[in-house]
């Protein structure tokens, strides 16, 4: 499969998860979905030649996954 290929499909990977993050109504499914957008994101900077993004890309998407989470978890104590 030629790169083109795999960058295009990527491509219209992230688009749809964009397009799930935005219409979204569940918050903790629009994290899971966040956490797929940067792993996607991650594979098309491999992809490109530029592991030292894609591992930054990959380090920054867990942090903010977690305190995404943490954060719900907060709201969620604070709401009952």
């Amino acid at each position: 499969m030629s790169s083109f290929l795999v960058e295009a499909i990527l491509l219209l990977t992230l688009i749809s998860i964009t397009l799930v993050v935005i219409f979204d109504k569940d918050l903790v499914s629009v994290v899971v979905v966040y956490c797929a957008f940067s792993f996607v994101t991650m594979f098309l900077y491999i992809i490109m030649g530029a592991p030292d993004v894609a591992f930054t890309e990959a380090v920054i998407g867990v942090i903010s996954t977690i305190y995404f989470i943490m954060t719900l978890k907060s709201i969620d104590r604070r709401c009952k």
